[in-house]
Order: structure tokens, then sequence, then C-alpha cells
């Protein structure tokens, strides 16, 4: 059997490729793809091969590269042994956008009835900003800056919410992103430049500046532009993962302030063991998705483009050239 795979075939340029699908072994599930997610930031940033050398990014984006982590389908054959899900069933894992992938049961997390399948495929962002969010040890009432408002600056917003933040201020300069961003729980939005934003964070924050200040653009040069965002004693996090780190730089304020800079990648996990057995990867896919089904985090409403996988260089096209437009892009398997 053969699947086919979105797959980089070199810088700026998408393929839909066919290759061999592996054997069914013991403990593994057959998945046939519905939907699945396209990681805006990260994906162009392999494609575009926007990267230093010498980085992470250098050793894990190796063209041709096969695109994509977030995806959702139905099981549709067990192998032996597989005892957590059933035919039939719908799963999300972390894989290729691809029509079929062959996972380990391990490795498929159920979707509960109340989430849809579009819904379903945010969930490997939603893990990687409640990593985020975690990291940052929110206290009630906190004020937070949001710095970018992509696809996980909208999570980290609607996060910060749940976590009881009397205010969350979140500043882009696509007024369309502000717009998601303000219905989907940002009590104040700014339209400027990270680095004129500090006299109104003061004046939403009675002149302290912000508990919490998440830089989630990826773009080097913001972080600078963040931590004078900060209050004494205050946390900023980056979540944005830059290709060129180098750029990233410190200012002052993190000494005369005593600032706490807090790197939160989607592979981390809770710092300490106990509350790694309580949010393990699987629950926390599994909170997420308690969220989404009570209403408290809602992702429908900002899925921008649909594209069917031969239409996957399109897709990426549209990310180059219309970014601030597009928001959830949504590959069509079935």
């Amino acid at each position: 059997m053969n699947c086919n795979i979105v797959t980089f075939v070199a810088k700026d340029k998408v393929e839909l490729r066919e290759e061999p699908l592996a054997g069914l072994k013991p403990g593994e599930v057959l998945v046939e793809s519905v939907r699945s997610l396209i990681s805006t930031g990260t994906e162009m940033i392999v494609l575009t091969q926007n990267f230093e050398p010498g980085t992470h990014w250098a050793a894990w984006a190796v063209l041709p590269f096969r695109a994509g982590y977030s995806l959702v389908g139905t099981v549709s054959k067990i192998g032996q042994g597989v005892t957590r899900v059933k035919v039939g069933q719908r799963v999300a894992t972390r894989y290729w956008h691809a029509t079929h992938v062959v996972r380990p049961e391990t490795e498929v997390i159920p979707i509960p009835d109340g989430v849809g399948d579009e819904e379903a495929t945010w969930f490997g962002l939603g893990k990687i900003v409640q990593v985020g969010v975690r990291a940052a040890e929110h206290v009630m009432g906190d004020v937070v800056v949001v710095i970018g408002a992509g696809p996980l600056g909208q999570l980290v917003t609607q996060y910060a919410r749940i976590m009881g933040a009397s205010e969350v201020i979140v500043i882009d300069m696509a007024p369309k992103r502000l717009e998601w961003a303000a219905a989907h729980g940002a009590t104040r939005t700014l339209n400027m430049p990270a680095s004129a934003a500090l006299e109104e964070v003061k004046k939403f924050s009675d002149g302290r500046g912000a508990d919490v200040v998440y830089d989630v653009t990826g773009h080097p040069k913001v972080f600078a532009s963040a931590l004078p965002l900060a209050r004494r004693f205050g946390r900023v996090v980056l979540l944005g993962d830059a290709g060129t780190p180098s750029q990233q730089t410190l200012t002052a304020d993190v000494i005369t302030r005593g600032l706490k800079i807090v790197g939160a990648h989607d592979g981390h996990p809770p710092e300490t063991s106990n509350d790694h057995v309580r949010w393990g990867t699987h629950q926390i896919y599994d909170l997420f998705f308690k969220y989404i089904e009570r209403k408290q985090m809602k992702v429908q409403d900002l899925i921008t483009h649909r594209f069917k996988p031969q239409q996957c260089q399109a897709a990426y096209d549209l990310l180059k050239t219309e970014r601030e437009k597009a928001m959830g892009v949504i590959f069509e398997w079935k």
C-alpha cells in the first residue's frame, strides 16, 4: 500500500509525493487521514530554509522534508495487541500531512465526540502553547502581553484568560489578527510595533508593566522590544522559535529589573516528576480537547483557508505572500 505525503522537495517547492506505507506491526494502527493543520510558523521556516547554520533547525529541517505534525483521521486497521483504540474511531496524531499513516497506538489520541475534526487538528499547537503557559507560572490577576497574534498567539490569548488574567494585551501589526484576538479573549489590542507599546502597556497595568510577556513572533528582533514591557521581576516567555537566534539580543532590563526569561518548547516536559505524571503529553492533549468541547476555547472560527492536498504548493504560496490574511490553514484529505 502507498500513501501520498506533502513534501518540501527544495527551497520554496512543494509536491504531493507517493511513498510506500510501512506494514502494520503489533501495537500499531493504520489511520486514514481526514484533516491536517499547517503549522504556519514552523513549516514556513523549513520551506524557506530561513535559519542559521549550526542551529537545531539546520540539523532537523533537511530537504526533502515531509511536512506537518497535526493530523486527524479515522482508525482503519489495528495491529495485534492494540487495545486503546478501535477500528472506526476518530484520532489525532503528531505526524505528516499524508493520506494514511501507521502509528504506535500510544501515539494516537482519541477525539471526544464533542470536538470536530477541524477543531481537533489544533491539538498539536494546543500542546505547544500549554507548555508555555505552564512555564509562565501564572497567578490569578496577571497582566499579560502577547506579542504576535498568529495561531500560537491566538491560543496564548485564550489560555491566559482561562488561567485568570485580568488583562490580556495583544500586540500585532495586522488589524485582522487583532480582530480575531479581541473575539477570543484579548481585553486590549494594540496595532503597533512592540517597541512602541511601553506606554500603552503601563496604562493598563497601573504603571508597573506586564507580569508575563509572551514573544510568539519567531522574529528575533522582537525579543529586545519584549523585555521592557515586563514589570520588575516579571517573566518573558519565548514561545516563538526563531530560526536566527543569534539576532536575539538582551537589554539592560534583564539585570536592572531582575527579569526571568523562560524558553518554552514543544518537547519540554513539566519540570517536576509529580507534574510529569499528572500532566504528561496525553493529559495535556486531553485537557485541550476538554476546553474545546466545553467552548472555553474556540478555534473553528480561526480557520481561514482549506486546500486539497493536490493544491499544496498554492497553500504554502499563500502563506508566503499573504500571511497576514491566513490563520488556520487546513488540508482536506476526505
